[in-house]
């Protein structure tokens, strides 16, 4: 049995190669990793007493040859590689030739291997944007409104619709949420990054632990049983757990707490966006964990462990709040990935996206106790909601597809079509056989043309639009029309915003009012 991964020295795949290489059943790993990419000589050294098993591949993920060499003779192929932010943020060409490119040739090589390997492919709870209070809870099949300017996103959404459109037998789609890794400190005080975070985003964490144990699980499980009709060719939600859904204030104020303090000591409410994120807590989440037994840790057991290993991070306490706050995360304010840049910048772009307007962004202020937090029970107008009410998965409002997307193996082609209504489309296929992979011909509301399977637009969520083949996020004119799209959309956009948001060919943010 040989096993292929990319992306194996992240912190997804260090976690996952800790999990599976003693697995007797594994005869030789090959891994993809850059030749710059100087974290694979620790990693070797970590596990000399395997060298013998591991075949290091030299090479990039864009270039086709190096696809070739990692495919052939696998038995599996597990893609954990990804730019993503604040690299994609800083390097979006990067993240075009890895999460979309790459998977292209990926994906190519394996569709055309002889004796094809099964494929695992990790793709991200990014795709689907941004979610408040009133939807915080969503499944597979819910839209796919990837966030304006997250190019991370957008390269991942087209990378995830490339697999489900292609003629590899056995893929496994994996939509990884929220992950707490050893190095999340560490990572997140270098780039501005940290601001993008609302305070009153749904996230639901999940160690990199765990996904490793999942990946392990999954692999020992198909070894033994068959899973060709729980598992293969389905897409999945990686979850950690209804307890380890929270809010991003909720993230801070844990974070924080390892040197004595909490979030409002150390931020402001101005700090951070408040829309324009990607989160949500997964209706679904149960299914996987299910499947493979996984999920064990918790977000407080994350934070004892990190207070564990870095003990230092106690000397905080010693230190005056307002200086950490100066030193440590006011510094940020410079990063061209910040709000406060984008302000002082006259960013028009990026401050729409991300606050609505300038003048919200500046009536934020910096009092507390004038902003409303959903951990205090209060909705973005400060009237009252019950927040652990609405932790509970019970209490879920979900999406309306126009069908029962629960019964989706079942669908008929009446099912179908009024899908596609909903979207403001129209499915030009006039038969359907009822196999939900089958390849249909749609047509958006736009009128183009596309040829996508049930089980793509049905129950992975996917409908073109412009974010499918250029930089352009044009959410606001599509929900005016798409049903399905506006559920989520207009959660957090007003009704009458009538902006596009797009890149221009250097990555530079611009915005056009169609008013």
């Amino acid at each position: 049995m040989i096993v292929a991964i990319t992306g194996i020295t992240g912190n997804m795949g260090q976690a996952t190669l800790e999990q599976i290489v003693e697995i007797k059943e594994i005869d030789s790993f090959k891994f993809l990793v850059l030749p710059e990419d100087k974290r694979i000589k620790k990693l070797l050294r970590k596990y000399k007493e395997y060298k013998e098993k591991f075949e290091i591949i030299y090479g990039n993920i864009k270039d086709l040859d190096a696809c070739v060499r990692l495919v052939e003779g696998s038995d599996y192929v597990i893609n954990l590689c990804a730019v993503i932010p604040p690299h994609s943020d800083q390097y979006p060409q990067k993240a075009i030739d890895c999460n979309e490119i790459g998977v292209n040739n990926l994906v190519s090589v394996i569709e055309n291997t002889e004796k094809q390997p099964k494929y695992i492919h990790i793709s991200t709870v990014a795709l689907y944007g941004n979610r408040i209070y009133k939807h915080p809870w969503g499944q597979v099949g819910d839209p796919l409104l990837v966030s304006p300017f997250d190019i991370y996103s957008a390269t991942k959404l087209r990378g995830e619709f490339r697999v489900l459109e292609s003629d590899i037998k056995n893929w496994a789609i994996l939509r990884q949420t929220a992950m707490l890794h050893i190095n999340m400190l560490k990572d997140n005080m270098s780039d501005g990054l940290m601001f993008h975070t609302c305070f009153n985003a749904p996230l639901e964490w999940a160690t990199a632990y765990d996904s490793g144990v999942l990946i392990a699980n999954i692999l020992k499980k198909d070894m033994t049983e068959d899973l060709s009709k729980v598992f293969w060719k389905k897409c999945f939600n990686i979850g950690g757990g209804q307890e380890n859904c929270i809010t991003g204030f909720d993230t801070l104020n844990d974070g924080f707490k390892i040197i004595g303090g909490s979030a409002k000591d150390f931020f402001k409410p101005y700090y951070n966006a408040t829309r324009n994120f990607h989160g949500m807590w997964f209706y679904d989440g149960k299914k996987l964990d299910e499947l493979f037994n996984y999920q064990t840790q918790t977000t407080n057991l994350y934070w004892k462990e990190i207070s564990k290993k870095y003990s230092y991070y106690k000397l905080g306490k010693l230190v005056p709040k307002a200086l950490i706050s100066k030193l440590a995360i006011q510094r940020l304010f410079k990063n061209k990935n910040s709000p406060a840049y984008w302000s002082k910048n006259n960013d028009k772009a990026k401050m729409i996206a991300y606050f609505g307007s300038q003048a919200k962004y500046e009536s934020l202020g910096s009092d507390w106790s004038k902003f409303n937090l959903l951990v205090e029970n209060k909705d973005e107008n400060g009237n009252f909601i019950d927040y652990q009410a609405l932790r509970k998965v019970e209490n879920a409002k979900l999406i309306d597809y126009n069908f029962d997307i629960d019964n989706y193996e079942n669908l008929t082609l009446k099912d179908l079509q009024k899908l596609a209504q909903a979207h403001g489309g129209e499915l030009l296929s006039k038969a359907y056989s009822g196999d939900i992979y089958q390849k249909l011909e749609w047509k958006n509301q736009d009128g183009q043309i596309f040829t996508a399977r049930a089980f793509t637009v049905a129950k992975a969520g996917h409908w073109l639009n412009p974010i499918y083949t250029s930089n352009v996020w044009d959410f606001d004119r599509l929900s005016k029309k798409d049903k399905i799209f506006a559920q989520v959309w207009l959660d957090s956009r007003d009704k009458e915003e009538d902006y596009c948001y797009y890149f221009d060919s250097n990555f530079k943010a611009h915005i056009k009012d169609y008013k």
